[in-house]
């Protein structure tokens, strides 16, 4: 495996660069690679962000949300490994180390949510907090993790797309088109330039960016899920968006790729499926809480205990100023009366 990669962007007008893999190594033995990195780096900003999301909208502690992250983070790890595993039918995994080998890379980014969303609720269950706010709270600090660890992709020269010249390849749902790309099309201006490559070993070659196409659609996602969040009809809606708007997005990006993965005896790449029941999925169940959800409820006042573990509020009707005419009519009632 090469340990440089030589990228270039011309029609951005960014000249070849180098890329080492590895950032630096810990006692002369122990490589770490700035895909590591940035994947790390994702996930501990999607953590963060959902602290300061149950800081502001859902009322859940922070001590709370790092005890469920712990468990979310190793599950969704464990489930994105497995789901490459268990799709992957090219390679053969001889040995248990072979299946755990993340550090040789083989992640599914599918499986990490099935595995993180498991991880949820399992916590929240055990601390009785409301898993549907937790998800809401994690989605657009995922959106945001996958953005960055993108870029762990472009530091490996890897998960871009088919070549672009005068045409590109596009596959949707097992059949290929044939697109033109024109100079000063959206495609020829993001291709990326790589040298060497699978195809020769001295002459550049370029390729689409996938792994830019999806870092920026997540990126815009973020923003408009964040733009979302204070309007919210239910508890899950926020997550629904997320899920709806990653399998749109993927379902077409999948199609540029190269290294998809396909359901076996088929035509058809795993991924591609898996986005295309998310967005509609996702998006069924997002508009019908719109319908389910009804007019947002007066706000109500709250044991300051129940407020603070994301608990359901208080009982229809027992409002602020509720509360005070019934404070006036116990004080009225415990008053002396007049001659005694």
């Amino acid at each position: 495996m090469r340990e440089i990669v030589n990228i270039s962007f011309p029609g951005l007008g960014i000249d070849e660069f180098s890329i080492r893999k590895i950032a630096f190594t810990l006692f002369g033995k122990l490589d770490v690679r700035w895909y590591g990195i940035l994947i790390t780096t994702g996930i501990l900003l999607a953590v963060l962000y959902t602290v300061w999301r149950g800081k502001r909208n859902e009322k859940i502690l922070s001590d709370d949300v790092i005890d469920v992250a712990l468990v979310t983070v190793v599950l969704g790890v464990i489930g994105a490994r497995l789901y490459y595993v268990l799709t992957d039918s090219g390679n053969t995994y001889d040995s248990f180390l072979d299946v755990i080998a993340i550090w040789q890379g083989g992640l599914g980014i599918y499986g990490g949510i099935i595995g993180g969303c498991l991880g949820i609720v399992l916590a929240c269950r055990v601390k009785k907090l409301s898993w549907r706010k937790l998800l809401d709270m994690a989605a657009p600090g995922v959106m945001l993790a996958q953005a960055i660890g993108r870029f762990g992709n472009f530091c490996n020269g890897e998960a871009y797309g088919s070549l672009i010249g005068e045409t590109t390849a596009f596959t949707f749902f097992g059949k290929e088109h044939i697109l033109s790309v024109g100079e000063g099309s959206l495609f020829h201006t993001l291709r990326m330039g790589l040298s060497p490559n699978m195809y020769s070993s001295v002459q550049t070659y370029y390729f689409h960016p996938t792994f830019l196409y999806e870092s920026l659609w997540n990126l815009l996602g973020f923003v408009l899920v964040n733009l979302f969040y204070k309007h919210k009809r239910m508890d899950g809606q926020v997550f629904l968006f997320y899920v709806s708007w990653y399998g749109f997005g993927r379902m077409f990006i999948e199609g540029l790729r190269t290294d998809s993965l396909l359901i076996p005896g088929t035509d058809l790449r795993i991924s591609q499926c898996v986005g295309l029941l998310c967005f509609v999925a996702g998006l069924v169940l997002f508009v019908l809480c719109f319908f389910l959800g009804g007019k947002k409820t007066p706000k109500v006042q709250v044991a300051e205990g129940a407020q603070e573990n994301g608990q359901d509020d208080a009982p229809a009707g027992e409002t602020e100023e509720g509360t005070e005419e019934q404070e006036d009519a116990e004080t009225d009632a415990s008053a002396p009366e007049k001659g005694e």
